[in-house]
């Protein structure tokens, strides 16, 4: 199966923003650009198109999904009622990866990836092994009974990550569940440091 790959510290570094806990520890350590020269190069004042592409990037890489599914997200997006951008956001945010990620059931987004994958987690009572699965409002999302004991999952339950947790979900991490409320609203769309409208522009080239 296709995804992502490569050094995740070296992309959030680049980016300007943490992928995942290993990078945010690092970012503090080393808050330039990688490379040899990175410390004393001097910050590029990025405009226009490529200021519109680092946030495309920074929204791709934080939800770990590839260009080409990335701009089917963006065209159901335009298809649908509403802002474009916020539209984006919220299918972004309904991936069941990032919902596990959400809810405390992984560290990061791509142990999150892997535990779906890996057949961990069940909606509303079936197994779901699909990332992308979209989840929607009234759903159970729950890891398996069967692996409840896995580490990766009971290391992230004793990490304190409920600051990750917003509004639309509902989490029970003694049962290893959660609940989804309502779709993302504005305000939790807004709160993941990502500029959409500029995403838009880029796409509406």
């Amino acid at each position: 199966m296709a995804r992502n790959r490569g050094p995740v510290v070296r992309k959030s570094r680049r980016l300007g923003m943490a992928l995942d806990p290993k990078s945010e520890r690092q970012l503090d350590r080393r808050p330039y650009v990688p490379g040899q020269h990175g410390k004393t190069r001097r910050p590029r004042k990025m405009l226009g198109y490529a200021l519109q592409l680092q946030e495309k990037q920074r929204a791709r890489f934080m939800y770990d999904v590839l260009e080409r599914q990335f701009r089917r997200y963006y065209q159901t997006a335009s298809r649908m009622r509403g802002v474009v951008g916020d539209n984006l956001m919220s299918l972004l945010e309904r991936r069941l990866d990032n919902v596990i990620f959400r809810l405390g059931f992984a560290l990061s987004r791509r142990q999150a990836r892997q535990t779906v994958n890996h057949g961990h987690v069940q909606v509303n009572g079936r197994k779901v092994d699909i990332a992308s699965f979209s989840v929607s409002p009234g759903d159970i999302v729950e890891i398996r009974e069967k692996s409840r004991s896995h580490g990766g999952v009971l290391a992230a339950i004793e990490t304190p990550l409920h600051s990750l947790l917003p509004s639309w979900l509902e989490a029970d991490s003694e049962n290893f569940r959660g609940r989804v409320l309502s779709l993302p609203s504005k305000d939790d769309v807004a709160a993941n440091q990502i500029n959409s409208q500029l995403i838009v522009e880029m796409y509406s080239r």
